[in-house]
């Protein structure tokens, strides 16, 4: 069985004692959270579509750790105009451990 969950903004599909990175979501380490924006439950050929959400249906997920991804390296130049910029970026995220998924 498996579900397509929506969280920070990007969608997931997910199933029992899958491991995924995440947005970073306000939780310690070791809680429970529920995600209840699922958008479609799936068990073989069998296929639940919600619109746009299935109701009632719900994953729930065990944090197993906060971090940063690695970083990523902006460089801008404008040729012969004396431009020249250096950035970076490291996106936080949040480790799951997929549970049970309820319908």
């Amino acid at each position: 069985m498996y579900a397509v969950v929506k969280t920070g903004g990007k969608q997931y599909r997910v199933s029992a004692g899958e491991k995924i990175k995440v947005e970073q979501i306000a939780a310690d380490v070791g809680q429970e959270i529920v995600l209840d924006q699922v958008l479609a439950i799936g068990s073989g050929a069998d296929l639940k579509v919600g619109t746009p959400l299935v109701s009632g249906a719900s994953v729930k997920a065990t944090v197993i750790s906060q971090g940063k991804h690695d970083k990523v390296r902006i460089f801008k130049l404008r040729r012969r105009k004396h431009y020249v910029k250096h950035q970076g970026h490291r996106q936080r995220y949040t480790e799951l451990q997929i549970g049970d998924i309820t319908v």
